[in-house]
């Protein structure tokens, strides 16, 4: 039995010589408003959402970028209206988005 029901994790890497990041785009952000939104549901915790801090997962110019565990999947969070259809999907718990 998996710990949580959603593990998230947001690239949050930083990269010191101006390159593209997903830093760059606004991921500290959506990290932040994704933990604070799922807290004040009551949805975050021991068998329910869990929203982590990752480095760089290698797809710089893809970002900004999660992953949701169990189902491995990707999203690409260029707009905030995904990040909003995707805690609409966490919420309800029903079936996962369209994968990136």
């Amino acid at each position: 039995m998996a710990y949580y029901k959603y593990h998230i994790f947001f690239c949050l890497n930083q990269r010191d010589d101006n390159e593209q990041c997903c830093n760059n785009f606004g991921a500290e952000d959506k990290f932040n408003y994704m933990k604070k939104k799922l807290k004040s549901l009551n949805l975050y915790g021991v068998n329910m959402c869990r929203v982590n801090r990752a480095g760089c997962f290698n797809r710089c110019q893809e970002g900004p970028l999660l992953v949701i565990y169990p189902e491995e999947t990707w999203y690409r969070l260029l707009i905030m209206k995904i990040l909003m259809k995707l805690l609409r999907n966490i919420l309800t718990m029903e079936r996962k988005l369209n994968a990136y």
